[in-house]
C-alpha cells in the first residue's frame, strides 16, 4: 500500500528490550536525529501509549499482547501515511514482531540487550525495588527477539548518542 499522505512509506524503528534497557533514551535521541532531516516523524513510548489508549488494559499476558498489537497497528497506520515512527516498547512477543515484519514495509527492529545485573543496578524507574516476579524478563518470560536488524548490548560502555549514530549508519547502508 502506498502512503496515504506522502508518496513514500514511512520507516518504523521498533526499539525493544526490557524495562531499563534504554529504549526511551535511545528512541528520543533517534527521534531528534531523524527530525533534523525535516521528515515527518513521531516518537511513541509503550508506557505513554497505554495511557493514550485509555489505560484499559492490565498486565496479564493476554492484555500485554493486546497492547503490543495496538502499538504495532498504530505504527503501520502512521508509516502508511508517510510518517517515520520510532516506537520504544518492551515487545515481549515474537508473534507481534513477526506481524510487524509482515505488515510494515520499511521496518527496522532494534534490540537493546541488557543483563539482569545491569538492569538491577540501573533501576531507573524503581521497578526492581518492587516485587520483580511481575516484571518482564524476571518473573514474566520475554520471547527474546530472534531476527532483530540490530542488536546493542547496552551495558553502559557506549554512549546513547553513539548507539544512535550506529543505527543511522546501519540504515544508510541498507
Amino acid at each position: 500500500m502506498r502512503g496515504i499522505i506522502n508518496e513514500e512509506i514511512g520507516k518504523v524503528f521498533w526499539i525493544t528490550g526490557l524495562s531499563g534497557a534504554g529504549k526511551t533514551t535511545i528512541g528520543k535521541l533517534l527521534y531528534n536525529k531523524v527530525r533534523e532531516s525535516n521528515r515527518a516523524v513521531v516518537f511513541l513510548d509503550g508506557d505513554t501509549l497505554r495511557q493514550v489508549f485509555g489505560a484499559d488494559l492490565g498486565y496479564t499476558r493476554e492484555e500485554r499482547y493486546k497492547s503490543a498489537m495496538r502499538n504495532a497497528r498504530l505504527c503501520e497506520l502512521l508509516a502508511n501515511m508517510g510518517i517515520t515512527v520510532i516506537c520504544s516498547t518492551i515487545s515481549m512477543f515474537d508473534s507481534v514482531r513477526d506481524w510487524n515484519r509482515e505488515h510494515i514495509k520499511d521496518y527496522c527492529e532494534i534490540y537493546l540487550k541488557v543483563s539482569p545485573k545491569v538492569l538491577l543496578e540501573r533501576n531507573q524507574k524503581g521497578l526492581y525495588e518492587q516485587e520483580i516476579s511481575n516484571l518482564v524478563g524476571f518473573g514474566i518470560d520475554m520471547e527474546e527477539p530472534k531476527k532483530p536488524d540490530i542488536v546493542f548490548v547496552n551495558d553502559g560502555t557506549q554512549y546513547p548518542q553513539d548507539i544512535v549514530d550506529e543505527i543511522i549508519r546501519f540504515i544508510s547502508l541498507r
